[in-house]
């Protein structure tokens, strides 16, 4: 596993420097995933009210959570004890704590992780899941985003990162056996983000193509048990 520690201080330029190839940064795409959700849960007419970030690193997605979402009680969560330090610098008014010191106990409505699943060991890819079921209340939702390795665009941005040179990518029909062994109910997968800024005018026809596995990453959007 990628120690993210020696990361922390340079994540953010160092992967907008990769993104730049498809013309946006990285602010673009963590609001479009979280944007995306959205609207996932308003057809579903699911409220969120607490949400965990699973995996935040130096926690610039997890704002938007609380921002976009409308989430009160947004929780950060990592394994690298420093890019939790750069979460809190960042973030003075949010929650982060490391993975080291957290103890599910069934109360968040929704959990998100982005990115985090190809840098988790496969044969440690189920406990994290559980990590998460045991996060979540009975009905809380799960979305799991990750990098799609049929797109071509990402495969080369991956390999132009450092920090993902250890990665072992899962396609969405691993993710979702993957999430199925861990107990949650599979609610819909959907792939985003096709065209890259040049093609921006035909961004209006994403939804359309969501169900085909053309985006740079994918959405499983999963459910714990009632």
């Amino acid at each position: 596993m990628t120690d993210f520690d020696r990361y922390a201080a340079n994540y953010e330029a160092t992967l907008s420097q990769a993104l730049a190839v498809s013309g946006e940064n990285t602010e673009y795409f963590a609001r479009g995933r979280i944007a995306y959700l959205k609207a996932c849960l308003d057809r579903l007419s699911v409220p969120v009210k607490s949400v965990l970030d699973f995996g935040c690193g130096i926690g610039s997605g997890t704002r938007l959570l609380a921002e976009i979402l409308g989430a009160v009680d947004v929780l950060g969560v990592d394994v690298s004890a420093r890019s939790i330090a750069h979460a809190r610098q960042a973030n003075p008014h949010a929650r982060f704590m490391t993975l080291a010191d957290y103890v599910p106990a069934c109360e968040f409505d929704l959990a998100f992780c982005n990115g985090v699943f190809h840098h988790i060991p496969p044969t440690e890819r189920l406990s994290a899941v559980g990590v998460v079921l045991r996060s979540l209340r009975p009905g809380g939702l799960f979305a799991f985003w990750e990098n799609n390795p049929w797109n071509p665009g990402t495969r080369y941005v991956m390999a132009r990162l450092e920090f993902d040179r250890d990665a072992v990518m899962l396609a969405a029909p691993q993710a979702r056996r993957l999430l199925s062994d861990g107990r949650f109910n599979i609610v819909q997968t959907d792939f985003f983000f096709v065209f890259p800024r040049l093609l921006r005018f035909l961004r209006r026809h994403e939804s359309r193509l969501s169900r085909w596995p053309l985006g740079a990453q994918y959405q499983v959007l999963c459910e714990k048990p009632r």
